[in-house]
């Protein structure tokens, strides 16, 4: 497994398989998210409050490859890295299944964004970011 910048361990549940007994693909998307959010809060920043101040910080692209499938009651770790490309920043983030280490899924989530509605540079958010990129 590469470094990163923050790592996670996380379970799945059962409701959240399909009929072939593995973790239904758009359940994948709520564990990167909640990654990213889980980070944020460890890094003391937050979604929220910066809602509160007019800067809002979105989802615009996911690129997700899935690898190795995750069943029920299986415990993973979710990963991320974060790097900027213009506007953007980019979470690389993977998934991991711990029993084994195979990947199981990776990831590129691109957010932007937005200050009073209208996309900027990101310079709003760059500045809490510096140290990671």
């Amino acid at each position: 497994m590469k470094a990163y910048l923050y790592t996670v361990e996380m379970k799945t549940r059962d409701y959240e398989c399909d009929l072939q007994g593995v973790v239904n693909n758009a359940n994948y998307i709520h564990y990167l998210e909640a990654t990213r959010h889980e980070w944020l809060q460890a890094e003391g920043f937050s979604f929220r409050k910066w809602h509160e101040e007019g800067i809002d910080v979105m989802v615009s692209q996911i690129d997700i490859r899935y690898k190795t499938p995750l069943h029920g009651q299986e415990t993973f770790l979710s990963c991320l890295n974060l790097r900027r490309d213009g506007a953007r920043f980019v979470f690389e983030q993977d998934i991991y299944r711990k029993a084994d280490g195979k990947l199981c899924v990776s990831a590129e989530v691109s957010v932007v964004c937005l200050v009073g509605g209208r996309l900027t540079r990101g310079d709003e958010v760059a500045v809490h970011f510096e140290r990671y990129l």
